[in-house]
Parts: structure tokens; sequence; C-alpha cells
């Protein structure tokens, strides 16, 4: 890892890096802080920017988008009382009671805090940890991968909102897409219909821009907009925080970081699911649960420690085993195989620089952040008052032009549209994105594993007799049948009751 730090050095301080670092960092902020956008939609109009950069820009510019929106998603819950993404709901629930009550400036100094502490060490877990967790997965052969990728999928579906049936249809939508194209084994088209923009598959850009992006910019469009709320600056006077008061929540920190760093590294879960479990774990453990919901401190610290390390927590199976652990980790996994980086164990050994170059930039990035929203608090306000009927015909301008980079040609954007369309469907179907998103990034490796698997055995048996391999498939199925479970396990504690 040390033998790094030269090439990371050289990557950070040249200036045009420095300037991608900063440019990225407010865009990401920007996009975490306006509720409806996100750090992972940056990731994803961006990403086709930097089809043309050297790997280096290219990952110090993804990074810094996505660890601005992280930790720029605060700003609206506690100022609008609206969260900025999923990981900031808990975020809501006590952030906006202090803001209401005249403490604007100490729940937005505290959601600061918060994230530097969450972002820079989780990172830094991650950079000691993962290059272990590697020389592991040296011993896993396909069919640890296809069990691997399989209960990466069913975690999803496991989480997903209402009917978990519709998470089941999403992914399997998701696997459709991924198997356009040629036939990873054989190379038999499929799906192509004499088409030669299919020969090559669906891109990934066009797929996750239109169903992801553009569908969802067009929903919120045509829900109309009201008047947006008033945001109190006056009460915004310094930090408000202390480092005695830091040093008091020392306990709700660590709890809230291991538990965000934990439930990160889980395939499909990440900070979205982190937050709401590290508040809840701080409710109970709390002297006076009472006070939460009404403007207590704990609950910011819990929510935002949590989010922020799920950070660093989903990058450990991003670069160890290849595996995503949410959403914004699968888009990086597809911009950086563009670069020549397949994640996973041997990417520590072909391109072991690249790798601790991103998690050197997570770690920067979380001090460039912390600058920027302690200089900016009077800022925010104002970034929160743009008008969305300004906003969205840029973003999707922005979507347009990131369809045409990506191949150079108009038929995917036209084709785009066609997901666009797809995705407002699903939307007004209540099937999630989320299982769609990741059985694509998955999809091809988990069918070439599950081909060189039959090939190998011939049996689906050789799942189940390998140990890792059967630990990962009964997880999975688990998944699949938690309802089920879930469902007998009540009606067993029914039956007990009343006796």
């Amino acid at each position: 890892m040390f033998e790094y730090i030269p090439y990371i050095m050289s990557q950070i301080v040249q200036p045009f890096n420095l300037v991608l670092l900063f440019a990225a960092t407010v865009i990401g902020l920007v996009f975490g802080a306006i509720p409806g956008l996100s750090g992972t939609l940056a990731v994803m109009l961006f990403m086709p920017l930097t089809y043309s950069m050297q790997a280096g820009p290219a990952v110090i510019f993804l990074i810094a988008l996505w660890v601005g929106g992280c930790s720029g998603s605060f700003i609206g819950s506690v100022l609008l009382g609206i969260p900025g993404s999923a990981s900031s709901v808990a975020t809501c629930w006590d952030g906006y009671p202090m803001a209401q009550s005249g403490k604007a400036g100490k729940a937005l100094a505290i959601g600061m805090v918060a994230s530097f502490l969450g972002t820079f060490f989780s990172a830094l877990f991650a950079a000691l940890l993962s290059q272990k967790i590697a020389d592991v997965a040296f011993a896993m052969g396909p069919w640890e991968y296809f069990s691997l990728c399989f209960v990466a999928i069913t975690m999803v579906l496991a989480i997903s909102k209402g009917n978990m049936f519709k998470g089941l249809a999403s992914a399997a939508i998701g696997l459709l897409f991924a198997s356009v194209g040629f036939s990873p084994i054989d190379a038999e088209a499929r799906f192509v219909f004499d088409n030669m923009y299919l020969m090559s598959g669906l891109g990934m850009t066009v797929v996750l821009i239109g169903i992801f992006g553009v569908a969802r910019i067009v929903e919120e469009y045509g829900k109309g907009f009201g008047a947006l709320p008033d945001v109190d600056t006056k009460s915004i006077k310094g930090l408000g925080i202390t480092i005695a008061e830091i040093v008091a929540q020392g306990v709700n920190i660590i709890r809230s970081f291991l538990i965000g760093l934990g439930i990160g590294f889980l395939p499909g879960m990440g900070a979205g699911l982190s937050n709401l479990v590290a508040y809840s774990s701080a409710k109970n453990a709390s002297k006076t649960p009472e006070q939460f919901g009404h403007g207590c401190p704990d609950g910011i610290w819990a929510s935002e420690v949590s989010n922020n390390a799920a950070i660093g927590g989903s990058m450990i199976p991003m670069a160890a085993l290849g595996i995503p652990g949410d959403s914004t980790t699968a888009l990086l996994i597809g911009a950086l195989t563009i670069h020549g980086l397949e994640m996973g164990p041997m990417v520590f050994k072909n391109s072991g620089n690249v790798v601790y170059l991103m998690f050197a930039t997570v770690m920067v990035c979380a001090l460039v952040v912390l600058v920027l929203q302690a200089l900016g608090m009077r800022v925010f306000p104002l970034i929160l008052k743009v008008p969305y009927h300004y906003m969205y015909p840029a973003l999707i301008i922005i979507s347009f032009v990131s369809a045409y980079v990506d191949s150079s040609s108009l038929y995917k954007c036209g084709m785009m549209l066609v997901f666009v369309i797809i995705g407002i469907l699903m939307s007004y179907g209540g099937l999630p994105t989320a299982p769609l998103i990741l059985a694509f990034i998955l999809g091809p490796t988990l069918e070439s594993n599950m081909l060189k698997s039959f090939q190998y055995s011939g049996t689906a048996a050789t799942f189940f007799t390998r140990p890792i391999s059967c630990v990962f498939m009964v997880v999975g199925i688990a998944c699949v049948f938690s309802p089920v479970i879930r469902m007998v396990l009540e009606k067993a504690k029914g039956k007990k009751a009343p006796a």
C-alpha cells in the first residue's frame, strides 16, 4: 500500500486534477442537497465525460461526485425537512426540528463533522482491509463468484420497498437487459433482431440514465411545483459546536460508524438502510429516547456518521471482490471497466495504484467537503431556492449529451428515450430500480461464472458441495423466501403468546 503513495501524491497535486476534484465535489454537494437529486444521479450523468480521461483523473472526478453527494444530502434534511436522498431520511427527524427551533447552525455543524468522520475513517478502513479480503478471494472459483453475485441480488430483493415479488420482477428485467448481445461463452447473438446497434449489448449509460435518471426527472416535472419553502438563515451563526460535544458523542459515533461500515459492506444495502438502523440503535441506547424526533443532536450524529461510513464499507466488496456494495459502486465498477480496471482480487496486482488512489481521494474529498460546508453554510439556502423548472431542463440536456458521448450515435439517444418510458412504467407499477441496476451490472459476471461452473461439473448440486458457495447460496435462498419465513415465525409467535 505504501509503495503507491508517490503515485497518489503525483495525481492529487496536479492542477488539473485539483480543479476536477473541487468542481466535482461542489457539483456533488449541489446534487446531494437538492431533494429529488442525489450523488448517484450526479455520477450517472457525468460518468460519460470521463471516458476520454486517463484512469487517475477519471477516478478523482467520479469519487469526488460521489462523496460530495453523500455528504451534502443532509443539507435539505436540516433546512427543508426533505431528505436530499434516502441516506438522510433519519436526519430529517431531528435536524429539521433543530432548525425550526433556531439551531440550524448547530444542526448543520453536526452534519458536517459527522459526515467527515464517517467518510474519512471508513475509507481508511477500506484501504487497510480490502487487500486482505482480496487475498482470501483468490481461493474462490466460479462457483463462489456465481453464488456471491446471486446473494448480492437477492439481498436487494429482501429490502425492496413494498411487494418483494416486484423487486424480483425488476431484477429479472435487469438480467434480461444484460443478456442482449453476444453470449460470453459461445458468442451466440441474443435478442439483437439483426440490429447492428444491439450486437455489442445495451450500453450501461443508456440504460441507467434512461431508467434511473431522466425517468425520475420527467416524473418530478410532471407532478408540478409548489412554492419553494422558506429557509431561515438568521440562526446560522458560526459552527455552534465544540470539541467537548464531539467527545461526549464518542460511543454514539463509534457505534454508528461500525453499523454504517458493516451494512455498507453487505451487497445492495448501503447508506439508505444504515442511517435508519443507526438512528434506531442510538434511540434504544439513549437515556432520553423521548427527545428523539424533537431536535435531539444524538439522532443527527447517528444518521450522518453511519450513512457516510457506508461509503468505505461499500468500497471494500467493490475493490476486493468486484461486487458492488450499492448502486453507486455498481456504476463505478462499470465506469472503471471502461478504463481497463477489472474490479476484483487481481486489481490489486494489476492496478493497485489506481485502487489506492480511490481510497485516498475519498479521504481528501472528506476534508474538502468539510471546508466547503463550513465556508458555505449561508450559501446552501440559495442553492435550495433554485427553481426546478430551470434545473430539470438543464439536467435532461446533460443526459442526452452523456448518451451521445457514450457511443457517438444518435441511435443511442433514441434508445435512451425507450428506457425513459420503461422507467416511468416501472415507477407507476411500483417496481424498484435498485434490483434492476444491480442485476444489469452483475448479469454478465453471474452468467459467465454459472456457465463455467456447469462446464466443470455439469450439475447445479456443485454449488452446494463447496463450503463458501453453499453458505452464499443458502443465504441467497433465505433472502428470496424471507417473506414466507417471516410469516411462519410470526404465526409461531402468535401461537405461543396465548399460552
